[in-house]
Order: C-alpha cells, then structure tokens, then sequence
C-alpha cells in the first residue's frame, strides 16, 4: 500500500487522474473500475481536461462502476448512471456499449448481480479500481461486517451511510435508498490496482483505520492493505491522524518522476 499525501484535495485528484491517464495511453483498451459520490469528482475532471486539450483517448476503455442504489430509475437525478453520465461519460468519447453500471431497478436482482461479475470476467478484469470511502469505512457499499471475499450482490445500507448520503437528497434521509447493488470486496480486490481517494478531516479516523490499523470486515477498505497494487491519495486534512505521515511523505518525495504514475 502506497501512501500519497498532498496539500489538497486538487492536486491529489491531479495525481490520481495522472495514474489512470498512463494506465489508458499504455493500454488503450484498458478496463477502469469507477466510482461516483463528490471524491472523484475532481479527478474526472482532470481526465476530462486531459481529453479534451491532450487528445487523451478513451474509445477501447471499458468501464465498470461500483455500484448503483435499489429502486431508483437510471433517470432519476441521484442514480448513479445520471451522476455518471453528468460528471464524466457525456465529455468522453468512451463508447455507450462499452460502459456498465449495475441496474437498481433489476427484475431478478441476484440474477443481475452474478451477469455483472460475468460480465467483468469477460472483459478480462478491472486494470484500475477508483475507490472512495465512507467515514465508517466501508469500500463501495461493503457496509462494516461484509464478507471480505463478497461479490456483486444486494446490500441493506447503514444508518451512517444513509446519514451522510442525505446531503445528496435536500438532507432528507427518508429520500435515500436503503438498498444498493454494489460490486464485492472480493471483487475489488481482484482489480490489478486500486485507487483509494479520501479528503477532509471527517476522513482522516477511516483513513488511519484503513492504512495502520488491523484488517478486519469491520473496517472494510483495510483489506487492501493485503492488495498487490494499492495507491491511497489523500489530503493533509484526512492524513491528520496517520502516526508515518512524514514518513510516507519521504517516501513518496524520493520516487524518481517515471515512477510516481506507476
């Protein structure tokens, strides 16, 4: 696990989108795990800036989102597929039939759950997973206490998350799904790297859980502590708590520059 400290959330999202512009420029028909909530936001904006004024190519990327709420219609303006669409895929030249995102209005959810791992086997896996986190944890919607061998399947979301989603919905948690469609743990951790962003101090307790403290389903982004290919950008403000945060500073600061994209 590789600890990537900036001064701001802007210049760690840069450094993140930096990462996944190599990934695609190296292997134009890269697979790209995506996810939605306000973390990414800035970073898709860089790749979105990098298409656009440097001829960054998406049309080979296949793209695979984390996850999707149960029971809202993919035009309703908190789906994931409407986020999606608005912050990213309507910039990018990433073809319709190339793009995936769980369905929350599935007939036979558990039916649509096994095609969509399936579906990701096919296409020869995730080359790079973007992951956010909540502040209790969770990776994607493994709530604390999912299975960290999970696969795409229906989860119940806790009162936390439905808490902290709320700002999405006028702050009206009586508007916020209760139940999601989310890809496993398991799943994730298959991705040959993951690509962990976390910013603000109200991320700084799950960040010093994930990086230092034990693995455990109870904090469910600790896991990638055991991944092969872990990057976690984070900003000073959520690097607060870290015991080595000087130390992953040094380390990072004494990488030669090819390596830093890596």
């Amino acid at each position: 696990m590789e600890i990537i400290i900036s001064q701001t959330a802007e210049e760690s999202s840069v450094l993140a989108a930096r990462v996944i512009a190599r990934q695609v420029r190296e292997k134009p028909d890269s697979v790209l795990g995506l996810a939605t909530g306000s973390t990414p936001i800035r970073m898709y904006q860089e790749l979105i800036r990098m298409h656009q004024e440097e001829g960054l190519d998406f049309s080979r990327v296949t793209t695979f989102n984390l996850d999707e709420y149960v029971g809202l219609p993919r035009t309703h303006d908190q789906s994931y597929y409407y986020f999606m669409q608005e912050q990213l895929f309507k910039y990018l030249n990433i073809p319709a039939a190339n793009i995936h995102l769980p369905d929350g209005m599935a007939a036979d959810i558990p039916a649509h759950c096994a095609e969509y791992e399936a579906q990701i086997q096919a296409a020869g896996g995730i080359d790079i997973q973007v992951l956010g986190i909540g502040s209790d944890g969770h990776i994607a919607f493994n709530e604390p206490t999912s299975s960290l061998s999970s696969r795409t399947r229906i989860k119940t979301l806790t009162e936390q998350t439905i808490e902290d989603n709320s700002r999405f919905f006028d702050g009206d948690e009586t508007q916020v799904p209760r139940h999601c469609i989310t890809m496993g743990i398991g799943t994730i951790m298959e991705a040959r790297m993951n690509l962990l962003l976390a910013f603000g101090e109200g991320k700084a307790e799950a960040v010093v859980q994930t990086v230092e403290g034990p693995i455990s389903s109870m904090i469910p982004a600790s896991i990638l502590q055991h991944h092969q290919s872990a990057k976690v950008f984070i900003d000073e403000s959520a690097a607060t708590k870290l015991k080595l945060k000087e130390y992953y500073k040094w380390v990072y600061a004494g990488k030669p520059e090819w390596q830093k994209d890596q």
